[in-house]
């Protein structure tokens, strides 16, 4: 079943310039339904984001900072998403800001059943990402688009040094996803890694590593071995990896 979405929006603490790709990567993981943004539209730093909220239907909160120094565009979006919740017109959120006072909301949402997505940038404190089902990096939107105007002729299979590496942190988790899914030798299907993977570190995402799927980023570690398999149908190929074994230093038992 498609999710119906509430997308809610800090104003104040989300750039403007990639607002069509994030409503793109948005319809990915449902419907929608609600689009709203919050700020004081008083303010001339908000002047961008009156140009692109007609052409994508995203409905203005005017919220006026009273207090110098307190956020009032925050009350006002947790406000009106616990108002939404009770509505019981959407099965799930879409919190787009940078800000770790949203980690409560995110929290009590996911109490409630709901699902929540999370968007912000690669600064977002790590409690509002874990806090998530799902936590995606503007960064990534910024580079899809430009790669999207480079022409389709570049090698994208290859990272490029602006995106992240895989650390020997992110290789033991996921060398634990795998061994936890695997057979008695060693293999575990895809899918339910990266699976896995989401729920354990939601921002866990390919496209940080310069991949736009998990197949040719598992490919790209050494460590790591893949393995394509027809289906019981013979219809199409299901991709497994397992963790390839470590050679003993000589000298060793």
């Amino acid at each position: 079943m498609d999710l119906n979405l509430a997308v809610l929006i800090d104003g104040d603490n989300i750039p403007s310039a990639y607002v069509k790709e994030m409503m793109e990567e948005i319809a990915k993981y449902g419907n929608p339904t609600i689009k709203r943004i919050y700020g004081d539209w008083t303010n001339p730093r908000l002047n961008k984001w009156k140009t692109v909220l007609l052409e994508n239907a995203i409905t203005p909160i005017q919220q006026y900072g009273y207090t110098q120094g307190k956020n009032a565009t925050d009350s006002a979006m947790i406000i009106d998403a616990m108002d939404i919740l009770y509505s019981g017109k959407v099965n799930g959120f879409c919190l787009v800001s940078s800000d770790s006072d949203f980690t409560r909301l995110a929290t009590r949402l996911r109490e409630a059943g709901m699902q929540v997505f999370g968007i912000g940038e690669k600064k977002t404190p790590d409690p509002f990402i874990v806090a998530c089902d799902k936590f995606i990096y503007i960064e990534i939107l910024k580079n899809q688009s430009q790669d999207d105007t480079t022409g389709a002729d570049e090698e994208k299979s290859k990272p490029k040094t602006e995106f992240d590496k895989i650390t020997s942190k992110q290789l033991r988790l996921i060398a634990t996803t795998i061994s936890d899914l695997a057979d008695d030798d060693g293999w575990a299907f895809l899918g339910d890694v990266g699976s896995l993977l989401q729920k354990k570190q939601p921002n866990f995402d390919s496209r940080n590593y310069g991949f736009q799927k998990l197949t040719p980023l598992f490919q790209s570690i050494k460590a790591i071995e893949v393995e394509r398999r027809q289906d019981s149908r013979g219809h199409k190929k299901l991709v497994y990896v397992k963790m390839k074994e470590q050679k003993r230093s000589r000298g060793k038992k």
